[in-house]
């Protein structure tokens, strides 16, 4: 057992930069302390660069909120300091500011808007059929890779533009970088695939989402071929959250019995149940702004320039908010989390990952006569994104009543 690992009875916050304890320990212990003694904390400099940690509900959404004081461009995800701010800033939609921000997103928006995915409600159906089949036939499969991670990837492949037969082919690339925790634009394989796709909508225009980034203007120009290219990376990379929400899901069902007992019985508790996952998952760990201009929050001096840590998962469990956080409930009445960030930088693809997990869910429920865990499920080992790295279940059908 790690050091990470055992409990914490007055954590040091410097814990929470350290991978061991998001994969084999619990930061929710050092978040609970943090969030009673020191919801605004500084971080002095190490192999990352020195930042201030936000704990709080209600001080991570003011910061979501205040795009003018506390930017993205810098970038919005910890890196060691050698790495110097992220190079897709000002380029993506992650990593732009107003007005650019708003501007990036109307080339997008029509494809993950409420319109756009009832549209693609026979398209998910189908997605979640086709994966429970393959689910089943299997009989033993890894539900992060086999069902979560396939269902994600095909919704976005499909959405984009990518053709059918192509999926799996992605799928394997996609996952390779994921366990490897580098960036997509750098395995070679996907590079290559996309910059060919892009030509080819260049020349070929067609109706999806990779047309739309290839002839679609921001402030009266074109996007350049890399910015087209980082925010296909920025889409595809959007499916590991959704991946490990997926699955972090049907892990906690599996592991509140009586909750699943309960969503199986009354199906109008479906669309609570999905915000009470998003909430207990908050598979996104941390989001990072930089101040541009000096400021104070609960007291604390904060000058331009500095990097500002806002930790989801504890906002997600805050106290002052939530009745029983560390209570999983399908029935949470009010559910005000903020797993899918919030103010200008809210998920894009927010309905279409509340749609495809109600419809996962009730695919399982409708053909899952049995569901085992066949091992353990170890946690990915980041801090960036958080969830099972594996899930080993058995799926028995339903009896069909003759």
């Amino acid at each position: 057992m790690t050091s990470a690992a055992l409990p914490l009875h007055d954590p040091d916050p410097a814990l929470l930069t350290e991978t061991a304890l998001h994969a084999d320990g619990d930061p929710h212990l050092v978040w609970r302390w943090m969030r009673r003694n020191a919801p605004v904390h500084f971080h002095h400099a190490s192999e990352l660069p020195a930042f201030w940690s936000l704990t709080r509900h209600e001080d991570i959404k003011a910061v979501y909120r205040d795009p003018q004081t506390f930017s993205s461009e810098q970038g919005v995800l910890l890196r060691p300091a050698r790495q110097g701010d992220d190079p897709g800033g000002g380029m993506t939609l992650a990593l732009s500011d107003p007005p650019r921000h708003r501007l990036l997103r109307g080339l997008m928006a029509d494809w993950f808007s409420t319109r756009a995915v009832r549209g693609l409600e026979g398209t998910i159906a189908a997605a979640v059929d086709s994966t429970l089949d393959r689910a089943f036939e299997l009989g033993d499969c890894d539900a992060v890779h086999d069902i979560a991670g396939r269902l994600s990837h095909t919704l976005i492949c499909r959405i984009m533009g990518v053709p059918e037969q192509d999926h799996d082919r992605l799928l394997a690339w996609t996952d390779e970088a994921f366990e490897a925790h580098t960036s997509l634009v750098a395995h070679p394989g996907l590079l290559e695939y996309f910059s060919e796709l892009l030509f080819r909508r260049m020349e070929e225009p067609a109706d999806d989402l990779m047309s739309a980034l290839v002839h679609g203007t921001v402030q009266d120009r074109l996007l350049t071929e890399e910015e087209a290219l980082l925010n296909c990376e920025n889409l595809i990379g959007a499916t590991e959250n959704g991946r490990l929400a997926l699955v972090g899901g049907v892990l906690a069902l599996l592991r509140h019995p009586e909750q699943l007992r309960r969503l199986d019985e009354d199906r109008a508790l479906l669309p609570g149940a999905v915000e009470e996952i998003l909430r207990w998952t908050s598979s996104a760990v941390h989001s990072m702004r930089t101040a541009t201009r000096d400021c104070t929050l609960r007291g604390q001096r904060i000058r331009a320039g500095q990097r500002v840590v806002l930790w989801l998962p504890s906002a997600d469990r805050d106290e002052e908010v939530f009745a029983d956080p560390d209570r999983f409930d399908i029935a949470r009445r009010p559910n005000r989390h903020i797993a899918l960030a919030a103010g200008e930088h809210y998920c894009i693809g927010a309905t279409l990952a509340r749609a495809q997990m109600r419809r996962l869910l009730t695919g399982l429920l409708d053909r899952a006569g049995d569901v085992a865990v066949l091992g353990p499920a170890p946690r990915v080992r980041s801090i960036a994104v958080a969830g099972p790295r594996s899930l080993p279940l058995r799926f028995t059908p339903k009896r069909r009543r003759r």
